[in-house]
Parts: structure tokens; sequence; C-alpha cells
């Protein structure tokens, strides 16, 4: 084998080839790097968006006030204070009305074209205009996202109303999906009237006790007036009427000074029948009061109209004076409160806590 020794004349191509090399590269390598950045650019200032969010009810709460309603424009504070205390009490949690009555409904929605009627009322809500069913109220919160829905009625006793919006709450709670994660809703939770309901979860007995406390106000006016003090709630000819007996014992035992009776608007006792019971116990006048959250129709007509059939005229006929008291309870901030605690109570029970 022959060696061929390198000189440095064979040397020097090879090792200046070397070193030219890397300042080649360098001139090829800034462009593309600079298009690279260029190309990155969008990437980095405006990332790839995080992945879609999993399809399953928040855990964000609302609140529907499910109210009767009333049709006459000065018996709304007696909604508008309950609304305005669950607001206050919860500052964070959205609250919507819904009104149960269809013919409420329709009525008030007739007026939300009424320009003349709006302009005469500036008081009244926009809302109200347009106050919906509790069902299409809950598909709204459920439209907007809203997990958890706490339905709180309004009523004052356990009856046919409260009976049909616990149905409602039912049949929505059963609504199942094949992925529990398309689930429309977490739960609907229902909340109880201010005189309570039937079961162990919550004695009712403890409802009326609250309930009477707050009464001392008429029993005072009662007693300054020498009057007895005759309550009308609205009752129903479906379910019993007897938690009123009950109460009506109950404040009986408290406030022995005056003598206290309860009346319906509908069912019993009858107007007739009470009537009848205060001239048997010598009552020679009367203070009356709405034993209802609003003080409208029937407070305005039944219990202190001029018609002949009104409470006022059948005691006026048989030589009892009266006195009318037209404001419904909900216009009391304290009574408002009692659905408040309700609210509370409910959702404690469903493991949330509102804020």
């Amino acid at each position: 084998m022959t060696c061929h020794p390198t000189s440095p004349t064979d040397t020097t191509p090879f090792i200046a080839a070397r070193h030219r090399r890397p300042g080649l590269n360098s001139r090829r390598l800034l462009p593309a790097l600079a298009l690279l950045f260029l190309l990155a650019a969008p990437l980095l200032l405006n990332p790839a968006p995080a992945a879609a969010k999993v399809n399953v009810p928040s855990e964000e709460a609302a609140i529907v006030l499910a109210v009767f309603g009333t049709s006459f424009p000065e018996a709304l504070p007696g909604i508008l204070t309950i609304y305005d205390e669950v607001q206050a009490a919860y500052p964070e949690t959205t609250v919507r009305l819904a009104f149960t009555s269809n013919i409420i409904r329709r009525i008030w929605h007739s007026r939300r074209d009424d320009a003349a009627y709006r302009a005469a009322h500036p008081e009244i809500p926009a809302e109200i205009f347009t106050v919906k069913a509790p069902l299409a109220t809950i598909a709204d919160l459920v439209d907007e996202d809203y997990g958890h829905i706490i339905v709180q009625p309004t009523h004052i006793a356990a009856g046919e109303e409260f009976s049909d919006l616990a149905d409602l709450v039912h049949a929505l709670n059963t609504v199942t999906t094949v992925k529990k994660r398309n689930r429309p809703f977490q739960q609907i939770i229902l909340g109880r009237p201010a005189l309570g309901q039937p079961g162990i979860k919550h004695p009712y007995r403890q409802d009326l006790e609250r309930v009477a406390a707050l009464m001392a106000v008429d029993v005072e006016q009662a007693r300054q007036n020498g009057s007895a003090l005759v309550y009308m709630a609205h009752g129903n000819r479906t379910f019993s009427t007897g938690v009123f007996f009950e109460l009506e014992h109950l404040m009986r035992r408290h406030y022995p000074e005056v003598d206290t009776y309860f009346t319906m608007a509908t069912g019993f006792p009858e107007m007739e029948y009470t009537v009848q019971r205060l001239l048997d116990d010598g009552a020679t006048s009367a203070l009356l009061v709405p034993f209802m959250t609003v003080a409208g129709d029937h407070t305005h007509n039944d219990m202190a109209g001029d018609d002949d059939d009104s409470l006022r005229s059948l005691l006026q006929a048989k030589g009892i004076d009266s006195t009318a008291k037209l404001e419904g309870l909900g216009e009391r901030q304290d009574f408002a409160r009692i659905y408040v605690e309700n609210i509370r109570d409910a959702a404690t029970a469903a493991g949330l806590k509102l804020k």
C-alpha cells in the first residue's frame, strides 16, 4: 500500500472547505428561522382553544318564586315584598317570579301592549307584564345553564295549588337520559308553604308556631278595638282546611285576650258558619284581616266588599260592626322572611349553600 504524504498545499482546500460550510448554513438557516417564526406567531398569540366543556348540568343555582298572582296592581306589594326579601337574602342567586294562575297571566299579558295602562301604572315592574308559568320559567333557567333550581311557593297552606306544583316538580325530576351528562339539570327542589306540609322532614307544628308569633300585631289591634279577630283564608273544596282550625286553636291559646276565628273564601268553614260562631260568642265587632299573601280580589270583594254576600255585609246584617285591614301577609317583611327561611331549608336539605 503506497502512502502519499499530504503537504500543506494539499490540505488547505479541505480545511478551507470545512471552515466555509458553517458560513453557508447560517446564511440559509436565518431566513428559514424567520419564516418559521412568522408561521408560528399566530399560534403563539392565539393558542388553540381549550377542549370543549363536557355537556353536564352546571352547579349554578336559581330560585323560582311560584305565586298564584293577582290582577290588582295595589296588591302587587304582597308579591314584590317577598321577592325583595328573597333577593336581599341571596344577592348572588338569580330569583325569578312565576304566576301559577293561567287567567292572571293572561290579564297581565293583555296589559303589556296597553300603552295607556302602563303609563298610568309606572310603579309596576316590567317583568310582571311578561310573567310566565312555573314550567316555562324553569325551562328558561335550564336554557341559561342553571343546574339546581329551587321552586319556592308563596302559598299559605299545602292545598290544591301546592299539590299541583309539587306534582310538576316531581314529574320534572323523573326526567332521565341515556347518559347522565346529558340530563338538562341536576335537580329541581321544592320548598314548603308558610304553614308547612305533611311529613316528618319539617314538623308542620313548628311552622304554625312561627306564623302564630307573627300575628301578635293583629291581636293587639283587635284588643285595642275591643273586637274579635277574623282571618279570611283562600280555602278550597278539594283539600281539608283543618290546618287553619289548628292555627286558630294555637292563637287562642297564645292570645286568650282576643277571640280569633278563621273563615274561608272558598270551602269550609264558610263565612255564614263563622258569622254564626261570632253571634253565639256574643261578639259585637270584628277586625277582618286577609290571611293571604296578597290583598286582591278575595280581600276587596269577598271579605270587605259591599255585596250582600261579602263577610263584611253578612256581619253587618247580624248587627256586628267590622273594620277591614286591606293588607296582604306578603306585604309584611317578617312574614315574607318565612319564605326566605323555607328556601334555605330546602337548599340545605339538597346539599346547597345559597349566596
